[in-house]
């Protein structure tokens, strides 16, 4: 056996630990941007791919809150509060589908990012909003709540980050809980402001911030 050959056999068990270790590296940072719970991406995870995705002028960034969650826990448990975490997961993946990515970004706020491919993306978050309302399989009835939309379509505000344009949705977003009008998008168009607040509003402070939003 020739002196080249000696060497590649004996770093074959080094190269299948360094192969191994590799993969165990990959495994646990994938497991990182998954939260437990839902098996949706974490905030980190669902940023990276998000913001690939709006490289697409196609895109669309949606935010999603669940109404009234507290009480949902306060009432029933934190099982069925986990319960209706997981469902709304769920649906909002399926719905999202391969092309997009959905994140949970803390407590029962989730985020996603799809690509409307025939520029009907209204249609596509009532349809959403109506599936993100229904009864959760095997659960009590009486555990019922609604999950509060906003998008914004990325291409109308070219020069926005990811960053800014979740807070535009989560604006629409909050517009649509406080009106429970269910979806509601920020964006160019037909354009009004309703002085009401963002996060600082959930809790009961008044903000003067704008929110900037159109009739879906």
């Amino acid at each position: 056996m020739n002196t080249l050959a000696t060497i590649l056999l004996s770093a074959l068990p080094l190269t299948a630990v360094w192969a191994a270790h590799v993969w165990w590296l990959r495994r646990c940072l994938n497991t990182a941007r998954r939260d437990p719970l839902t098996g949706l991406r974490t905030r980190d995870g669902f940023t990276r791919r998000a913001t690939t995705l709006l490289k697409d002028p196609r895109a669309v960034v949606v935010l999603a809150d669940v109404d009234k969650f507290k009480h949902i826990n306060d009432t029933h448990g934190h099982a069925a509060g986990d319960a209706l975490l997981k469902a709304t997961a769920d649906r909002l993946a399926h719905h999202v589908g391969p092309s997009g990515v959905a994140g949970r970004l803390g407590g029962d706020e989730f985020a996603a990012v799809l690509i409307d491919d025939h520029g009907t993306a209204a249609d596509m978050l009532t349809v959403l909003h109506r599936v993100l309302a229904r009864p959760v399989d095997g659960q009590d009835p009486a555990v019922r709540t609604t999950v509060s939309l906003g998008w914004v379509r990325a291409v109308d505000f070219p020069t926005d980050d990811l960053s800014s344009l979740l807070r535009r949705a989560d604006e629409a977003m909050y517009a649509a809980k406080q009106a429970r009008a269910g979806t509601r998008r920020a964006g160019l168009g037909r354009l009004f402001t309703t002085v009401t607040g963002r996060r600082a509003g959930r809790s009961g402070a008044r903000t003067e911030e704008p929110v900037i939003e159109v009739a879906a």
